[in-house]
């Protein structure tokens, strides 16, 4: 009977680990928040939209500024939009390379592996297809596979 107990404790455990993995990873939900934390100085403060960064990289790199992350939209440009793959290639820890080296902006994530792995994992659930090939290197079949949900 002692058993019948641990393993219907067991279970019950199991479908609530199970129910809190399978919420969805949305951009309201977690992205926004991770992006607030670890991004906001450079990409959300003052930051320049993806237009005006590519038209004076080099000013907007001088004052330590990139491509706003303040909204939505602005995010989804660096997704699936003009500058798709943008933000997979900066926050990919190397794995996907050739080469190992992480993107740029992998360091950033957190404040140690165990976190940054931790954060990269989320926002690759969010992205749903992670692709380190740029705009014009993705097929129609590669970029609908982008979910990257906003709520």
């Amino acid at each position: 009977m002692r058993t019948l107990y641990l393993l219907v404790a067991a279970g019950a455990l199991a479908a609530l680990s199970g129910g809190a993995a399978a919420d969805p990873v949305t951009y309201e939900s977690t992205v926004k928040k991770l992006f607030a934390e670890r991004c906001a100085g450079c990409h959300i403060s003052g930051a320049p939209s993806m237009s005006e960064f590519q038209n004076n990289k080099e000013a907007w790199t001088k004052k330590f500024k990139g491509p706003s992350m303040a909204d939505y939209q602005s995010v989804m440009v660096m997704v699936n939009g003009s500058d798709a793959g943008a933000l997979m290639r900066r926050l990919d820890d190397g794995k996907n390379t050739k080469d190992g080296k992480p993107g740029n902006m992998y360091n950033y994530l957190g404040k140690d592996a165990h976190e940054r792995a931790e954060r990269l994992e989320k926002v690759k659930q969010w992205v749903g297809s992670w692709s380190l090939k740029r705009r014009n290197e993705l097929s129609d079949g590669e970029l609908k596979a982008i979910s990257a949900p906003e709520r």
